[in-house]
């Protein structure tokens, strides 16, 4: 190869190189009006972002890997199929979530169980006025995979409060962006994030002060 040839070559690697990157510290939104355009690197991206945070999802949701795999399959092809009319109202993560939980609803209502059915009206839960805690939350999942006790007792959180915990913690949605998603007040989901967390400790023994 002549020095002109590799020149050229080192020029069109560069700059595909740098059309790589520049993809990829795109936020969600702009991968996913990309996708809409006809980039598939641009979900691929999307995909490799999202994905382990949604199967743990549905995983901990359903403690059945063969049921959080179907949902988790469900959910991005009907990501796939809102390709042609998606128009970006709220972060893409908020649609993601949105698109999961209606999912999961789904699910439940096919199983006929009103022990699994999933309430949008909100509670009657004591609103609380103190912090959410999710900084204390964050620690206590830090180790999470390493930890079944800690899988058992998010397990064993009534549905609304584990919703509401696994979609901070796995979606890094805000209190405000959960609540739209299950069509509930912030402060409810601040309130079931406070249950949630006095639950867990109580059941893990955890003394960490908020």
């Amino acid at each position: 190869m002549n020095s002109i040839s590799f020149a050229l070559n080192n020029s069109l690697i560069n700059r595909s190189l740098s059309m790589e990157q520049q993809v990829d510290v795109n936020s969600d939104e702009q991968l996913m009006s990309q996708y809409c355009e006809g980039s598939s690197q641009a979900f691929e991206i999307l995909y490799g972002r999202h994905k382990g945070g949604l199967f743990r999802y549905f995983l901990r949701h359903c403690s059945s890997r063969d049921i959080a795999e179907e949902l988790f399959q469900d959910v991005w092809i009907k990501i796939v199929n809102a390709r042609q009319s998606y128009e970006q109202s709220a972060k893409f993560t908020t649609f993601l979530y949105r698109v999961a939980h209606n999912r999961l609803i789904d699910y439940y209502r096919h199983l006929g169980s009103a022990q699994y059915a999933m309430r949008t009206d909100g509670d009657n839960q004591e609103m609380v006025e103190n912090a959410d805690g999710s900084e204390s939350t964050t620690r206590l999942l830090e180790n999470e995979e390493q930890s079944r006790a800690l899988k058992e007792a998010i397990n064993n959180l009534p549905n609304e409060q584990r919703e509401a915990l696994l979609m901070q913690q796995e979606g890094h949605l805000s209190l405000a962006e959960i609540a739209d998603i299950v069509g509930t007040s912030r402060e409810t989901i601040k309130s079931r994030l406070r249950y949630a967390m006095q639950k867990l400790r109580e059941q893990l023994g955890d003394t960490t002060n908020e």
